[in-house]
């Protein structure tokens, strides 16, 4: 029952924080969120934790639990480093691909498009950043695999607070595009697919949400917990 407790606070709170209910630093009072959920402090302090392993909060000591505050600037200088990474890991996947890591990209796509289509923001932000790590742990590129996901996750709140899920679907489309066009070995093509891919991701975040709030019993208002079975 505990856990069952812990998740529901972490998905309502991941899904106020997404949906912009909650604006960027506003405080989580721990009472206050007990309070609304009908759980202990307890319960409330390991859903903050989670959430702040997922990077969606930041713990300060002595000051509590806050809704992380994403910078669309990092993001975009994320982005340029993306570009000249992934353009060589490009390259070096279609010359090292095989009908095994061929194979394994599909299936990973297929996971993204499962998240997507039952509208799993969490889970398909985190499978499509995956996608480019996956290519680098496939060719045995461990420190390029590490360097991805260190880069992806410094602007996951980003993506995942300001992705729209037509963007998030057509993102997913260009992954099974690039896996057919490694497949067939055309180096160029590959390159120029890549480039074009992270540039629709990143012109595809929407900087201009509706204008969230501070206030948190607002933003949770819509969302009526459910009894934990």
């Amino acid at each position: 029952m505990e856990a069952s407790s812990t998740d529901m606070i972490v998905q309502a709170l991941t899904r106020a924080i997404v949906d912009h209910r909650l604006q960027a630093g506003s405080k989580l009072a721990e009472q206050a969120l007990a309070d609304h959920f009908g759980v202990s402090r307890t319960l409330v302090r390991q859903a903050l934790f989670q959430l702040s392993q997922k990077r969606l909060v930041r713990l300060a000591p002595s000051r509590g639990a806050f809704v992380a505050s994403p910078s669309i600037d990092e993001a975009r200088q994320v982005f340029a480093v993306r570009r000249m990474l992934e353009v060589e890991l490009t390259r070096a996947f279609v010359r090292a691909a095989t009908p095994e890591r061929i194979e394994a990209l599909r299936a990973h796509v297929r996971q993204e498009q499962a998240a997507v289509a039952r509208g799993d923001v969490a889970g398909r932000t985190e499978l499509l950043g995956d996608f480019h790590v996956r290519m680098a742990e496939l060719i045995g590129n461990t420190v390029l695999a590490e360097v991805l996901r260190d880069l992806l996750a410094r602007c996951a709140l980003v993506t995942l607070m300001y992705q729209s899920s037509r963007a998030a679907h057509d993102s997913s489309a260009e992954h099974a595009a690039l896996v057919d066009c490694f497949a067939t070995g055309k180096l160029t093509q590959a390159v120029k697919l890549m480039r074009a891919h992270l540039a629709h991701v990143e012109a595809g975040l929407n900087l201009h949400p509706s204008a969230p709030t501070h206030d948190l019993k607002a933003a949770l208002q819509s969302l009526t917990p459910e009894t934990p079975t």
